[in-house]
C-alpha cells in the first residue's frame, strides 16, 4: 500500500526534472553542443545501386519544405531543427547536412573560437573569411563540434563547403597538397563521428579524393563545362548530386544524368523551389 503513494509523489519531481531537461536544451548554443537528440545508429549508406536514382532537394533558406518529393536533403544544420530531422527520417529520407569548413562568418556561434591567426581574406559569402587550412589543431575542435551538431540533430552525413580555399586568394600560401591533407583529415574526421562524407565542389581534386569521400555535391558543371571531372563519383557507384541555375532541364539533363547525376535545377538562393530531372 506504501508503494502507490510513492509514485504518485515521484510523478511532479520527474515532470520537474523533464522540464528542466528541455530548457537546458533550448539554451545551450548551437554550436559545441554535446547533447543526446538520439541521432540516427550508423552513418548514411549510399548503395551503388541506386546511384543513378536519387531525387534530392537542397534548401539553404526560407521555411524547410518537408514536403518535397526528395530521397536526399542537404540542410542547414543551425535552422534545421532535430523535430524536422526526426520527421524526414521517419519517412526514411536521407539527410545531409552543410559545413563550412574552410571558412567563417562573423555570426557563426563559434567564431569567437578562431584565434585571429588562421583568419584570412574575406571569402565567398558576405562577411565570411578564409581559414588557414594547415591549422589543423586549431580548427579542428571547432569543426569536429560542428559535425556533432550535425550528428546530434539526426543527420547521416555531412557535406563540406568552402573545401577549396587552395583554389581562391585566402590570404594565405596554400597549395594544392594543403587542400587535400586538410579535407582527408575531415573525412577520417566525419568518419570517426558516424558520418558519411562529401565534398562541395572541389572539382580539381575530385579524382584524388573519390577514394576517401561518399558523394559529391556539384554546382553548373554543364555551365562551367567540368561535368566529365565528376566522373571518378559517378563511376566507382557514389552519388553525383548536380545543380544548375540557369538554363532549363530540357537543355541540360540529358548530359548529366546520361552521365548518371542527380540533376535538378534550383535558384541561387537555394530556397525551397526545385525542378528535377527525370530519372533515368
Amino acid at each position: 500500500m506504501r508503494i502507490r503513494p510513492r509514485r504518485r509523489r515521484a510523478a511532479p519531481a520527474l515532470r520537474r526534472i523533464v522540464s528542466a531537461a528541455v530548457a537546458l536544451v533550448l539554451v545551450l548554443p548551437a554550436y559545441g553542443c554535446r547533447r543526446e537528440l538520439i541521432p540516427p545508429g550508423a552513418p548514411t549508406p549510399w548503395p551503388a545501386a541506386q546511384s543513378r536514382h536519387w531525387q534530392w532537394q537542397w534548401q539553404l533558406d526560407g521555411p524547410l519544405d518537408e514536403t518535397v518529393e526528395a530521397d536526399v536533403f542537404l540542410l542547414d544544420p543551425v535552422a534545421t531543427t532535430a523535430a524536422q530531422t526526426a520527421e524526414l527520417r521517419a519517412r526514411d529520407r536521407r539527410l545531409i547536412c552543410q559545413v563550412a569548413v574552410g571558412s567563417v562568418r562573423p555570426a557563426d556561434p563559434d567564431a569567437s573560437r578562431l584565434p585571429a591567426v588562421v583568419l584570412g581574406a574575406p571569402g565567398r559569402q558576405s562577411g565570411s573569411r578564409w581559414l588557414d587550412v594547415r591549422a589543423w589543431d586549431a580548427l579542428e575542435p571547432v569543426l569536429a563540434d560542428r559535425f556533432r551538431l550535425c550528428r546530434g540533430k539526426g543527420f547521416g552525413a555531412v557535406a563540406l563547403a568552402d573545401a577549396d580555399g587552395y583554389g581562391h586568394r585566402s590570404g594565405f600560401p596554400l597549395g594544392f597538397d594543403d587542400q587535400l591533407l586538410f579535407n582527408r583529415r575531415l573525412a577520417r574526421l566525419a568518419r570517426s563521428l558516424d558520418l558519411s562524407p562529401g565534398l562541395v565542389n572541389d572539382v580539381p581534386q575530385l579524382a584524388a579524393l573519390a577514394p576517401d569521400f561518399d558523394f559529391v555535391v556539384n554546382e553548373e558543371c554543364v555551365r562551367l563545362d567540368q561535368c566529365a571531372k565528376l566522373l571518378p563519383f559517378a563511376d566507382a557507384g557514389k552519388p553525383v548530386f548536380h545543380v544548375e541555375y540557369v538554363g532549363t532541364t530540357d537543355e541540360f539533363c540529358v548530359t548529366t544524368v546520361g552521365y548518371g547525376f542527380a540533376s535538378i535545377r534550383k535558384d541561387r538562393e537555394l530556397d525551397a523551389w526545385r525542378e528535377p530531372c527525370p530519372l533515368p
